[in-house]
């Protein structure tokens, strides 16, 4: 592949202009309340262990039993007695994650606030749409599970929001499944980004795995513009996952992102390398420098949407995320 363009993406402080007023949603109503699993996982009576096990995993809307099966990936065959000891042995292994995880999420109101501000603005755009009426807390393997969406909640697995800076997270065998352009973002400020991300994915799944690169990128804009509406208090950086300076970077050399795809007549490739190595997640783009970051495509696709919607301020949120993304691009006539 011919590549023209090389630069490197500096690294200086990056502030959000505002500007645009937000919907008052603080009348409509929510009602979600949230379960910490973990603790009654390893918080079990030490009279009656068996006893506490049992509720804990049979009890929270099955939750109990998919944690068991599978994120803990145990063996519905197993007779009760390896299945108890088997939990017994994850617990005992991950309890320094869990006190850990005490020490951060003490009181964990202010996420449960976050996501519940989160939903009055999913309510508001989308009245329609049957959120998750609960939020669940787990610790599970270092190296398995995230935050996911259920039938009935939204599930934060707390052992990935400790702080980039956690020691779990710098074991060699972790950073094999989990390196550090990923664990910097296992921050306690991602747990709204993660959750409003796998409902936004829930709402609108991703059936253009087969378009070009252009179209794909615009499709995942659409969905970064809508989080951004979602949560407008929370720092764009993080609804992309970047770092500040990267965000800020490439609004500096918004013209030369660009320059990369059009320069090099990326838009209309369907190769999937191709496609994997500017809307995938990796420790920086190539072309672009050591200080830039990973899945680039993405910065384009949201500034294509963004440039669209300036244009077209009626347009609704849902049409917007119903839109053909080739027509998207075409009216958009983005050019920084």
């Amino acid at each position: 592949m011919r590549l023209l363009l090389s630069l490197s993406i500096l690294s200086v402080l990056f502030s959000c202009s505002g500007g645009k007023e937000n919907p008052d949603v603080s009348g409509i109503k929510i009602n979600v309340s949230t379960y910490r699993f973990e603790k009654a996982l390893f918080q079990s009576n030490s009279a009656a262990p068996d006893k506490e096990l049992d509720a804990t995993l049979s009890g929270n809307n099955s939750f109990g039993l998919f944690f068991l099966n599978t994120i803990l990936n145990a063996d519905p065959s197993w007779h009760q007695d390896t299945l108890k000891n088997y939990v017994a042995g994850f617990v005992y292994s991950h309890k320094n994650v869990f006190d850990t995880a005490e020490k951060i999420f003490a009181d964990f109101t202010p996420y449960e606030q976050q996501i519940k501000k989160a939903l009055q603005y999913l309510k508001y755009y989308f009245p329609g749409y049957a959120a998750p009426s609960e939020i669940i807390t787990y610790i599970g393997p270092l190296d398995g599970y995230g935050d996911i969406i259920t039938d009935d909640a939204l599930v934060v697995a707390l052992q990935h929001h400790l702080g980039k800076d956690a020691s779990f997270y710098k074991q060699g065998w972790l950073q094999e499944t989990y390196p550090n352009y990923i664990t910097s973002k296992f921050e306690p400020e991602y747990i709204v980004v993660n959750c409003m991300k796998n409902i936004v994915n829930d709402m609108y799944p991703d059936d253009k795995i087969d378009a070009p690169l252009g179209l794909q990128m615009v499709e995942v804009g659409k969905r970064l513009f809508m989080m951004e509406k979602l949560m407008p208090d929370v720092d764009p950086f993080r609804i992309i996952g970047y770092s500040k300076e990267q965000l800020k970077g490439c609004y500096d050399h918004e013209r030369a992102v660009w320059d990369l795809f059009i320069q090099n007549d990326l838009l209309q490739s369907i190769d999937k390398n191709i496609i994997k190595n500017y809307l995938g997640e990796s420790p920086k783009t190539q072309e672009l420098g050591e200080s830039s970051p990973g899945n680039i495509g993405a910065f384009s696709g949201w500034q294509i949407v963004k440039k669209y919607m300036d244009k077209y301020p009626e347009t609704k949120l849902n049409e917007l995320m119903k839109m053909d993304p080739e027509k998207i691009l075409q009216l958009a006539k983005y050019k920084p």
